[in-house]
Parts: structure tokens; sequence; C-alpha cells
């Protein structure tokens, strides 16, 4: 399990998540591999000997340009926004993605099964819920602490099955910036191996309503190599629907 190492600055609303996601405090600074940072700016993913952190941030740096810029018409083509369908995020991540789809409007569960990138994407919703600028899309974010392959069925049963389930699982980046670089590094080092992409399709497939949106790299393979009924495709990014399983 990924350490905590905590200043004696550590907000005290970051400190509460280490407890909540079952996260254990370090006496020292790690001096190899990664490691959550507790402090005043809250959580943080960073890796010893390096001077880089990774955070979810949605008040400012990309997620403030997707926001007030644009760059979201694909995404929202590809969950059909317009009709203001319910969706849930099989792979939370840092949710950037969740966030722009709330930004349009929607209202977005999140799931997310590892307990340091939950711990992340928390502290980073919680900071947005305290910026005037994002509280209002902060708030239409539930996130969901478990395996998704099976919260998705049990959710569906209590509240109903959503509209969408939109699905970004982790693959090999392509992109030239150092920035991105130096995330994804971080990224893939703490969560591993993926998910059962044949088990997670199947999950999503039995659990919406109206369709399962897929993002992939524009050149990418097919999730589970099984092809989407239609795509929507950008310059660098594709997103591949994949329609419901018939009913049993």
């Amino acid at each position: 399990m990924i350490p905590v190492y905590s200043t004696e600055t550590a907000a005290e609303a970051a400190l509460s998540l280490i407890g909540r996601f079952g996260l254990t405090v370090c006496s020292r600074q790690p001096r190899q591999g990664e490691y959550l940072l507790a402090d005043s700016d809250g959580l943080s993913l960073c890796r010893a000997g390096e001077k880089g952190r990774v955070r979810a941030d949605f008040a400012g740096g990309a997620a403030q340009y997707r926001r007030t810029k644009g760059g979201s018409e694909l995404i929202a083509k590809a969950v059909n926004h317009t009709a203001a369908p319910t969706v849930w995020d099989g792979t939370g991540g840092l949710g950037r993605d969740a966030f722009v789809l709330a930004s349009l409007g929607l209202r977005v569960y999140v799931f997310e099964q590892n307990s340091a990138v939950a711990a992340l994407l928390s502290d980073g919703l919680r900071r947005a819920l305290e910026c005037p600028d994002t509280a209002a899309v902060a708030k239409r974010i539930t996130l969901h602490f478990g395996d998704t392959c099976t919260l998705l069925p049990q959710l569906a049963a209590a509240e109903g099955r959503p509209d969408v389930v939109y699905l970004d699982p982790m693959y090999p980046e392509s992109r030239k910036t150092a920035a991105v670089k130096k995330e994804m590094a971080y990224f893939h080092s703490l969560v591993g191996a993926a998910q059962n992409e044949g088990a997670l399709l199947a999950a999503a497939r039995a659990t919406a309503k109206k369709r399962i949106v897929v993002k992939r790299p524009r050149l990418g393979e097919f999730l589970n190599h099984q092809p989407p009924a239609y795509q929507y495709t950008g310059k660098s990014t594709r997103f591949d629907v994949y329609l419901p399983l018939p009913p049993v």
C-alpha cells in the first residue's frame, strides 16, 4: 500500500481522507517510490527524489481551460448530453472527464477502486466545493469507492440504472509533453495493472440503459477487442459507443 507522509501544516480535511480510505501515515518522508503528501494544499501524489506533484485540481490548469474555453464537444456528443442523461463514470481516476460532464449540467457518479486515487479525487472535489467558480459543478459529482464491476450492479439495483456508463481504462500514453509523461509515469506506477477489460465492459453493458461510451486513443485498439456500434473521432482521441446487453 502506498505510504502517506504528512507535514505539520497538513490540512485537517486532507488528514481525514487518510483514515477514510484506509491509508497509513509514515513517520518519515519516503526515500524511494511514490507516496502521498498531505500538506496545507491538500493531498498530492509524489515520487521520492523528484519535484513533480500530481493532484486533482478542478479550479486551475487544464480543467479550468476545458470548463471555460470549451474542448468538451466530442465527449458531449458521445454521451448525448442534450438528452440530460445520468452518467456513471466507471474509471474515475482524477475525475477530469467526470468534471467536464458535470460542467455540462449532468449528474455524474464516479467509481474508483484504488484507495490512493480515490483519496486524491475526494480531496480535489473537496477543494472544488470550496471554490465559488467550481462549487456548483462539484455538487453534481458523487464518488463511490470500490470495485466498479461489483458496485455497478449493486447501485443499479438500489437506485435504478443510469442512461450512460462512461469508461476511460488506462492505456499507454503517447502524448509528448513532459508534464503529461511525468504524471502518467507516477499514475501507472501507483495503479499498476489495469482492470479486467472484459469484465469491465460486460458490467457496463449490463448496467447502462442507453449506451456505453469508451474513451480511447484515436488509433488505439478496441476495448477487449470488441468493435463498438459506432464512434466519435477527434484528432487524438475517439469515443467508442457500445449498446447495452439485451435483458436476460
